[in-house]
């Protein structure tokens, strides 16, 4: 495929398109000097946007946590118009929304969409499944609902340890991981929603966790809990996901992606990721 990616801008009260190679933000931004931001990942099918509402609910959520400028849901919306428009039907894209502190008080925030294909990799996983391993997140499961500073459940642009753990997984030859707390915990994986299902119930972990809330997993239960699949939010073990039916490590982007290995131990999914992904499709 040629390279085909699309940028916009928040400039002067308008959302600028602007080449994708062209410098948009100042060395100076705090979201770069110190990743001072948020950001969102907004699967792009058949040239829109499905799920941006679910999105830019969590993009004020994260903003909230760390007291950025609030920014109004048009900007948002000229600036996702504004990179796809004339963006291929035929194509995935994944759009992503960045709001940085800027230059800092006094200073207007830094708004942005960056638009590109789901790359192939991210195709075939959601469709034949990943290898994933367990690593520690070295944190209590109960120590970012009491420490606010700590920014639990923020999706915030400081993801170094997301993106540390998953070569440390490609490293050993798996694709994923799982990140647990220090008791053993369920938590969630570096991009994406742990969910599995036992006992004819769907579940995923706490949000009093510091998780991040997943936008695909509140589809998903909806959707289940509609057809009459039960659902739970359940403080799962490892030892819960080796027993599992089936394991599945869902995004915006990747959506459900089925579990096929955990740290070396091959497992199948009980035929449940075509009903899965028949749910989150509708």
């Amino acid at each position: 495929m040629d390279d085909v990616r699309a940028v916009a801008v928040w400039r002067d009260g308008t959302a600028v398109r602007v080449p994708a190679d062209e410098p948009v933000v100042t060395a100076f931004d705090t979201g770069l000097a110190r990743g001072d931001g948020v950001f969102e990942s907004v699967w792009v099918v058949g040239g829109r946007t499905p799920h941006l509402a679910d999105h830019l609910a969590r993009l004020h959520r994260s903003a909230a946590l760390l007291d950025l400028p609030p920014v109004d849901d048009e900007v948002w919306t000229a600036l996702v118009a504004a990179a796809t428009d004339g963006w291929p039907a035929d194509v995935e894209g994944a759009c992503r929304l960045f709001l940085t502190r800027g230059l800092g008080e006094g200073h207007p925030p830094t708004a942005l969409a960056l638009l590109a294909p789901v790359p192939p990799e991210t195709v075939t996983q959601r469709m034949a499944g990943i290898s994933v391993v367990a690593l520690t997140l070295g944190v209590a499961a109960d120590v970012r609902a009491v420490s606010p500073w700590l920014l639990g459940g923020a999706k915030t642009l400081s993801y170094a340890v997301n993106m540390a753990a998953q070569r440390h997984a490609h490293s050993v030859g798996a694709d994923d991981v799982v990140f647990t707390s220090v008791e053993g915990r369920l938590l969630e994986g570096p991009t994406s929603t742990v969910v599995w299902a036992a006992g004819g119930t769907l579940h995923t972990p706490p949000l009093d966790t510091g998780i991040l809330a997943g936008t695909t997993q509140a589809r998903l239960f909806a959707a289940a809990e509609a057809t009459g699949w039960p659902t739970a939010v359940t403080p799962g073990t490892l030892a819960d996901l080796h027993a599992a039916d089936a394991v599945w490590l869902l995004s915006g982007i990747r959506g459900a992606a089925p579990v096929t290995s955990l740290d070396g131990t091959p497992r199948g999914d009980a035929g449940l990721t075509v009903r899965v992904q028949e749910l989150l499709a509708d």
